[in-house]
């Protein structure tokens, strides 16, 4: 497997949790974003929307995290990322979701890119702006963890949920987003801190990174 990505993507970043938890190994090509790596017409060639991560897998090109990791899961079932129970995969995969569809996609760098260069956004207001959408989803998340959780977002185990919620928490550290309010995320973050799959996948621990 050859993993695209940038070191510093929440997208690439989950996708790196996932394949480090099932133990799979994989190569890694760095995309880098802030160079425009992902509008080179080879990048295009693999992944005609000019995103990250693109995942080669024999010969196939696979696109956007959501997908990749269903597609881990479906391939590489052991160690299992989602429950058994049908009404509790789908509650796993809303939490994903809150955070893959509902706070992600509003404060990742083509959306600071646009505040900043054609809103005329300083770094205080591109905080803000993150601060508006990840407080309160987060907040959603903190009860549905209060109901579902233990030790990790579902259960006693980590899940699809999980490997979206440490890099949205590693994104919002970066916006300087306050996180007192959400105790139990921080304690995910905290166990994810002493999994070596989560350490392994940290940004600052890939080949690619500042």
């Amino acid at each position: 497997m050859i993993l695209h990505g940038y070191w510093r993507s929440g997208t690439s970043y989950r996708t790196r949790i996932a394949l480090n938890l099932k133990g799979l190994t994989y190569e890694q090509r760095g995309v880098d974003l802030r160079e425009g790596d992902q509008r080179s017409a080879a990048y295009l060639r693999l992944n005609p929307q000019g995103l990250v991560p693109s995942l080669e897998v024999d010969g196939t090109v696979l696109t956007q995290s959501p997908a990749i990791l269903e597609w881990l899961e479906e391939t590489y079932p052991t160690p299992p990322l989602l429950p058994t129970d049908p009404v509790a995969r789908a509650q796993v995969r809303a939490m994903a979701a809150l955070i893959g569809c509902d706070i992600h996609p509003l404060n990742n760098l083509r959306v600071g890119k646009a505040l900043r260069e054609d809103f005329g956004a300083d770094q205080a207001a591109v905080d803000a702006w993150a601060a508006h959408w990840i407080a309160p989803g987060f907040a959603a998340l903190e009860s549905l963890v209060a109901e579902y959780g233990n030790g990790w977002c579902f259960g006693d185990a980590p899940t699809l949920a999980d490997c979206y919620l440490i890099p949205q928490i590693y994104s919002a550290r970066r916006f300087n987003v306050a996180l007192g309010a959400f105790p139990r995320l921080l304690a995910i973050e905290a166990a994810a801190g002493a999994d070596p799959a989560f350490q392994a996948a940290h940004p600052d621990r890939q080949p690619d990174a500042d």
